[in-house]
């Protein structure tokens, strides 16, 4: 099974856009894609790094679902989430064609501009580019051997 067949069974549904496959797990299966700043119509995708790895997905909603969205906020400064946003956004807006005329995606992680959102799409940054501190806070509420997994980037 190549890699779009993979992520579309993982995600339940074809994927919309173009992807790379940038973390693996153990056994190759992929854990974090990477978007294209574009759906195939055009559409802005503001979500540059995405989870999809089967026991990741599962172990990061039981954070959330356990009022980690509330916690990672009150314990982690605005200036630092701030600046995950900032870098998010700068790195995935690198990849958008100069002279790209049209609606682009915007906002930082999930495509928020303030406070947390989406612990997944954290985890993604964090295991994908290990500059998410969001991302970290999360990975240490997961059992191992998810939550010490620092996940290698694949390109």
């Amino acid at each position: 099974m190549d890699d779009r067949e993979r992520v579309a069974e993982l995600l339940g549904r074809t994927p919309r856009g173009q992807f790379d496959v940038v973390v693996r797990d153990d056994r190759g299966d992929p854990v974090v894609v990477r978007n294209a700043p574009f759906l195939d119509d055009g559409t802005p995708m503001p979500t540059r790094y995405y989870l999809v790895g089967v026991e990741h997905v599962p172990a990061v909603s039981r954070v959330e679902a356990d009022g980690g969205v509330n916690a990672v906020e009150a314990e982690l400064p605005d200036e630092v989430i701030a600046a995950i946003h900032r870098r998010y956004e700068l790195e995935r807006d690198a990849a958008i064609p100069t002279g790209h005329v049209g609606p682009r995606p915007s906002g930082g992680v999930g495509g928020t501009r303030r406070g947390v959102k989406c612990l997944h799409a954290h985890v993604a940054h964090e295991l994908a580019t290990g500059d998410d501190a969001i991302g970290k806070w999360t990975l240490a509420r997961i059992p191992p051997p998810i939550g010490t997994a620092s996940g290698e980037a694949t390109e």
